[in-house]
């Protein structure tokens, strides 16, 4: 699931919305709204990240949040280290072969971890 799928989904829950209802208000199908909120699809077009923000009336700090999510929900994601040190090379492919190892509270770490050395916001 991706940053952005679990929100969807939270939002829909706490306001009882089924994924079949919000996928006919959207005009997508549930199938794709389904692998949308379980990363099986990319992150949304802007166009359709503007209407899931309209269906969920949200204000705008929520609005700003959403929008965040989508940035980082990119589940197939492609990293150039050409350039960069060899310490990054070996740090991505080591990633790539073991982020399935990691439990979630080692994801949170180590994603804690980069921002805070990184100097960027979550």
């Amino acid at each position: 699931m991706t940053p952005l799928g679990a929100k969807m989904r939270a939002l829909r829950e706490e306001r009882g919305i089924s994924l079949k209802d919000m996928a006919a208000a959207l005009n997508v199908s549930s199938a794709y709204l389904s692998a949308l909120e379980h990363g099986r699809r990319g992150k949304p077009t802007g166009f359709l990240l503007h209407r899931i923000i309209t269906f969920f009336n949200v204000i705008w700090d929520e609005a700003e949040e959403l929008q965040r999510l989508a940035e980082i929900s990119d589940p197939k994601v492609s990293i150039d280290t050409g350039g960069l040190a060899p310490e990054a090379t070996e740090l991505t492919n080591r990633l790539a072969a073991d982020i399935a190892k990691l439990d979630p509270e080692d994801l949170r770490f180590l994603r804690d971890e980069v921002v805070r050395r990184s100097g960027r916001r979550r």
